[in-house]
């Protein structure tokens, strides 16, 4: 008799993003799977270097760089080795290996706005997405769950927060929280390297500091957002459309160990709540096996060693944006959209200063 998971079909993956951390990730849970899993697309923007390693490591279909000139380098070295990968370019490619008839999974990982439209492609097309680009939600939540229901996909979230209410939460999706008995749901925040910095040392922290991130290892971009406690207020955004929770059900707790990687509470009193060590690849895996579990590499949790977990509010005053998401929730609308793009150009500023 076979065993279990080596009876599957080979499932094929497009990875958008593939040179990133969320990318980098998920090719090392699939490399531990080959039975399971190929790779049938890789995106980056440009980063030629990168994205050649991976294509002569994982011999994908295809390779898609954002801008042509890249393209063409990756191109003209690919030929040079005599590799069958084909590269492509621009935004359409992108949608094209996001729904493209061979794949069955994609990993949407592509950070900013640049994520939306091949995540689009790929809900439409009805593909098991694994979410970890946040801006397709924060932008454009109403409009992106639409097209997951009307396409026939299957949505499972990777950020560590969001996979986690996943895994404790009823299996009735769709439905409002109180339908299935769930009161509330709880956002653990590490609180970042500036949890304990008073107002004024904020005034005059260095980018080393900001990406200098205590328990996650993460690109640059979610980590100075992680600092400044944005990306949990784009997170409480997300977790809106995910859930279907109003804001007055979505709060955060800053949990400093990132051992809980959140929590749902249920209107018997019952708090359920998803352990582990902070490790993309556990959230990785999940999406990739789901509804099977699949090793992901991840050391198991010592509770002994953690020996505490600590919790505490999170500072309205010294983390602003926190509150702002919440405002731009309550406000709806264009208002989440509006506050990533003030984000985003903040985050462009503080990289090139």
């Amino acid at each position: 008799m076979l065993d279990k998971l080596t009876a599957h079909e080979s499932q094929s993956v497009t990875i958008l993003g593939a040179t990133g951390t969320i990318g980098l990730q998920t090719l090392d849970v699939i490399s531990q799977h080959p039975e399971r899993f190929s790779v049938f697309a890789l995106s980056a923007n440009n980063n030629v270097k990168d994205l050649f390693a991976l294509c002569e490591k994982f011999a994908p279909k295809y390779a898609i760089m954002l801008q042509q000139a890249a393209a063409l380098v990756l191109s003209a070295q690919l030929k040079a080795i005599g590799s069958a990968t084909v590269v492509l370019h621009g935004e359409a490619a992108l949608c094209e290996v996001a729904a493209h008839e061979q794949v069955d999974i994609v990993m949407a990982a592509i950070v900013g706005a640049a994520g939306l439209h091949p995540a689009m492609a790929a809900a439409k097309a009805g593909k098991r997405i694994l979410l970890a680009n946040k801006e397709t939600l924060v932008m454009a939540g109403n409009l992106f769950m639409q097209a997951v229901i009307n396409g026939g996909a299957t949505l499972l979230p990777i950020d560590s927060e969001h996979n986690a209410i996943f895994q404790v939460m009823p299996p009735q999706r769709g439905k409002h929280l109180s339908d299935m008995g769930v009161k509330r749901v709880l956002l653990t925040a590490s609180g970042g390297p500036f949890r304990n910095a008073s107002l004024q040392e904020l005034k005059a922290v260095t980018r080393a500091q900001a990406l200098n991130h205590p328990n996650w290892v993460m690109g640059p971009k979610i980590t100075v957002d992680s600092a400044t406690l944005m990306n949990k207020g784009l997170e409480v955004i997300e977790a809106h459309w995910l859930f279907n929770a109003a804001p007055s059900q979505i709060d955060v707790v800053v949990h400093p160990q990132s051992v809980i990687h959140s929590m749902v509470e249920y209107i018997d009193g019952s708090v359920l709540a998803q352990l582990g060590n902070p490790d993309m690849r556990t959230p990785i895996a999940y999406g990739l096996g789901y509804p099977e579990r699949l090793s992901s590499g991840v050391s198991s949790l010592d509770l002994i060693t953690t020996a505490h977990l600590d919790f505490c509010l999170p500072d309205m005053v010294r983390f602003p944006c926190l509150r702002l998401a919440y405002e731009a929730l309550n406000a709806g609308g264009t208002a989440p959209a509006i506050l990533n793009a003030a984000n985003a150009g903040s985050n462009i500023e503080f990289f090139h200063s």
